[in-house]
């Protein structure tokens, strides 16, 4: 159904999940992965000790990396290649939203996505779990999880293998950065 897939991933400094410390996306096309894009994110906020102890990723890391804002000029046009797709995508999407609607950014009002997570449950519906890290281990994909571009890579892997078992238009939703949460495509069109 569709070409191209934006694989992304973010990790948060804190339990508000409401901005970003580090950010990978992979750029998947006609089922090859062709773009990876990594970095840390100044997030302007506290981090929890919990974040730091997940990720590896502490205050001072990103004392003097961009921050969001700054970022967006780069990930903007990287985002806008194709369908969006995370491992339990509502999380990320709402990190991404929060980010936009914290710095005043104004982008798409809604975006179509895949979550690897969900497909994961119905086209793999014998794995023991639908973490990424079970899944990834299950597809033997690298992972060095919790870090945001090895995630991604892992998304995209998850995601080629998808794509070789079924077409993944069954599995696209909707997600709505006003409302921060997933709608049903006809509310979308009803509103555009």
């Amino acid at each position: 159904m569709y070409e191209t897939y934006v694989a992304f991933d973010v990790e948060t400094p804190n339990a508000r999940n409401d901005r970003m410390s580090a950010i990978g996306v992979v750029v998947v096309q006609d089922g090859v992965q062709t773009t990876s894009f990594y970095t840390l994110v100044n997030p302007e906020t506290e981090f929890d000790a919990f974040n730091i102890r997940l990720t590896g990723i502490t205050p001072r890391m990103i004392m003097s990396k961009p921050t969001f804002p700054v970022l967006w000029e780069l990930l903007r046009p990287l985002l806008e290649k194709g369908i969006l797709c995370a491992h339990n995508a509502p999380f990320d999407l709402g990190v991404l939203g929060h980010c936009l609607r914290s710095y005043g950014i104004d982008w798409m009002p809604y975006r179509d996505y895949v979550c690897t997570c969900q497909i994961g449950r119905r086209l793999l519906p014998d794995a023991p779990n639908h973490r990424l890290d079970t899944l990834a281990q299950r597809l033997d994909l690298p992972l060095q999880h919790h870090n945001a571009l090895s995630d991604t890579r892992a998304c995209a892997g998850l995601l080629q293998h998808y794509l070789a078992l079924s077409d993944l238009g069954a599995f696209l939703r909707t997600y709505d950065f006003r409302a921060l949460r997933t709608v049903p495509s006809a509310v979308k069109i009803e509103e555009i």
